[in-house]
């Protein structure tokens, strides 16, 4: 259910609030710190998911052009607009940019598919009281591998980078919250399947390699 604001006679209704009816389906929403790689673990599990898996990657919009990442961009007016339109069943800011997740996502959990969401940490009380069924999936490596991640790909001063390791700290989520912790510290191979074992149901194989 859509609760929604006329601000004026004539003028376009905005969205305000969602009120989703329970799903049938898994919402795995995958979050991590700066230099985790969810971005190469999530490449490396879309490429080695079994054909006929019913999982869905729910593709971002933002509004910045895309760094490697499977996502949409949209100018922050054209973003302002589709959010205006109740295009997205998530959104958030970070960094200076807005990130959507479009709401076909609702859509795909109805039919009873499994929905992975590349999220945000900041983000995750929200999308807890949207979905309260969703499952938490923390991607992360020890701080010396982040820091060093970090530092090679040179974008970021010093201050910077300390500052994106201490927002990267622990994550500390209710007790009833579903979690699963991945660390990343070796081959991607070794994070993608343990994530692909979250996702998959047990009628489907993992790939070897």
């Amino acid at each position: 259910i859509s609760l929604m604001e006329e601000p004026a006679p004539g003028a376009t209704f905005r969205l305000l609030e969602r009120y989703p009816f329970a799903s049938r389906g898994r919402l795995l929403y995958v979050v991590g710190p700066s230099g985790a790689g969810k971005d190469a673990v999530l490449a490396w599990v879309r490429e080695h998911l079994p054909g006929g898996a019913p999982v869905v990657f729910a593709r971002r919009t933002i509004t910045r052009a895309p760094k490697g990442e499977d996502s949409r961009f949209l100018s922050a007016s054209e973003f302002q607009a589709e959010l205006a339109a109740g295009a997205f069943a998530m959104h958030w800011r970070a960094n200076g940019n807005w990130y959507g997740i479009g709401a076909e996502l609702r859509s795909w959990l109805a039919q009873g598919l499994t929905v992975v969401v590349n999220g945000s940490r900041d983000y995750l009380p929200r999308a807890l009281a949207d979905f309260p069924g969703l499952e938490v999936i923390h991607l992360t490596a020890p701080a010396e591998t982040l820091r060093e991640r970090l530092a090679r790909r040179a974008r970021e001063g010093e201050a910077e980078l300390e500052q994106r390791l201490a927002r990267g700290a622990a994550l500390r989520l209710p007790e009833s919250v579903r979690f699963t912790e991945i660390v990343n510290d070796a081959a991607i191979s070794d994070a993608g399947r343990a994530l692909l074992g979250r996702l998959l149901p047990d009628t489907h194989t993992l790939p070897r390699t």
